[in-house]
């Protein structure tokens, strides 16, 4: 290790940011939540009682102490792998063991990488879904169910995410301006998952059945009329079956776009708050909230995959963390240490992505906000809406109010009592 190298330098600063500043964060909304947290705010009196807050104070404390060992020892597992070199011997052993063949080499090292951090956090996983979240009400797992969840994400991963990952070691091995094509791969990618995800991959996990016949159906459907939304149907998902949190969301696009409906909301919601939310998510519809989102996230990945493309030519970026090779080998750097490089180039700039998500958590709350707005205006009153988001809240044990500096930087999601404020403010309550 180079110590006084500009990437390991950054990469340290970085890591150490990161872990301060969340470890900050979450301590100052630990200490809000014990001052304020049985706190009802006047807009929800007689909505809520001391209970419930107590019930949500206590969860989210659960989670905060979890929290903490786990952050402590995934920043020591981080600098223990690349001080002691394990990152090296990594691709070293995979190199010798695929003797030399670039494809084997990186699907080896992917693994020896991700093995570590993966065993770390099984533990804290375990606890938190099967003393946490049980504890509180929410947890309906088994063990066995738990382990066939991991073992068919698993299986789903490497059918995804090997092929793609060896088209961008053949791309980095044969093209030399590799990142212009894998761009076009990757959103070709993203695209055809999003496509795929609700008829092949979302019921592996869960049973969609479509919604029964009746008042809440009727009135579902008129809305997707009214908002000029097609959807090849609306199914309820058996939510339940893993967990009492409740959820409404659309998926897909072209013939496959479908509402979903968790079991859980219809059971806690009336039929004006179902209507209500989902008259929210087709706000991001009429808004063009996803496709703007894309004409921003398209353009960046070309623009990251070239600056990647440029950085990881620096023999220096290989030489700090211990790879002599790499660096011996000067700019003509083989499509297997490419793959290498662009693994530390993310390792070393992972730790500013709370500023990443600083700036698209402005923009996500900024769109939540106009998709309640819409939501209340179409349904011709915020009342359902603001019912709705009070019983969601308390069902699944949200805070109402969390200090604003840790909102900016954790929640893509206004906090409740904000957007109440905000419903109210546009004149749209009634």
């Amino acid at each position: 290790m180079d110590f006084k190298n500009p990437f390991v330098i950054i990469f340290i600063v970085g890591t150490l940011f990161s872990f301060i500043l969340d470890s900050l964060l979450d301590f100052i909304n630990y200490k809000f939540r014990q001052k304020h947290g049985l706190e009802i705010p006047e807009e929800l009196n007689g909505l809520l009682d001391e209970a419930t807050l107590k019930k949500t104070r206590d969860y989210k404390n659960a989670h905060y102490f979890s929290d903490i060992p786990y952050s402590l020892l995934s920043l020591a597992l981080t600098f223990a792998l690349v001080f002691s070199l394990y990152l090296v011997l990594a691709y070293t052993k995979s190199f010798d063991f695929a003797k030399g063949n670039s494809y084997v080499t990186v699907l080896l090292f992917a693994l020896a990488v991700s093995l570590p951090n993966a065993l770390l956090s099984l533990p804290f996983e375990l606890y938190g879904e099967f003393k946490i979240e049980k504890k509180f009400g929410f947890s309906n797992m088994t063990f066995s169910m738990w382990l066939l969840d991991q073992v068919k994400a698993l299986v789903i991963g490497i059918i995804l995410g090997v092929p793609l990952l060896l088209v961008a070691v053949a791309l980095m091995n044969h093209i030399e301006h590799w990142w212009f094509f894998l761009g076009c791969v990757y959103i070709a990618f993203s695209l055809a998952i999003s496509y795929i995800y609700p008829v092949l991959i979302a019921p592996i996990f869960n049973k969609f059945t479509p919604l029964e016949d009746g008042e809440l159906k009727d009135r579902l459907l008129a809305l997707l009329e009214k908002c000029g939304f097609k959807a090849n149907g609306i199914f309820v998902m058996d939510a339940s079956r893993r967990s009492s949190h409740s959820n409404a969301y659309f998926t897909g696009f072209g013939k496959n776009k479908r509402i979903v409906l968790y079991d859980t909301l219809i059971k806690q919601l009336t039929v004006d708050e179902i209507e209500a939310v989902l008259g929210h998510e087709l706000g991001h519809f009429k808004k063009h909230h996803i496709i703007k989102r894309m004409c921003v996230m398209f353009p960046m990945i070309f623009v990251f995959l070239f600056a990647a493309w440029l950085i990881i030519k620096m023999p220096s970026l290989y030489s700090g963390f211990g790879f002599k090779d790499a660096a011996s080998q000067g700019s003509a750097i083989s499509g297997t240490l490419q793959y290498i490089g662009i693994y530390l180039l993310s390792l070393t700039f992972g730790g500013f992505s709370p500023i990443f998500s600083l700036i698209s958590n402005t923009f996500s709350r900024r769109d939540e906000f106009e998709a309640d707005e819409f939501s209340a205006k179409t349904c011709s009153s915020g009342q359902p809406l603001i019912s709705s988001l009070i019983k969601l809240n308390k069902e699944n044990l949200s805070e109402i109010q969390v200090p604003s500096i840790y909102s900016i930087f954790n929640y893509n999601h206004p906090p409740l009592l904000e957007r109440i404020k905000k419903i109210k403010k546009h004149s749209i309550y009634s």
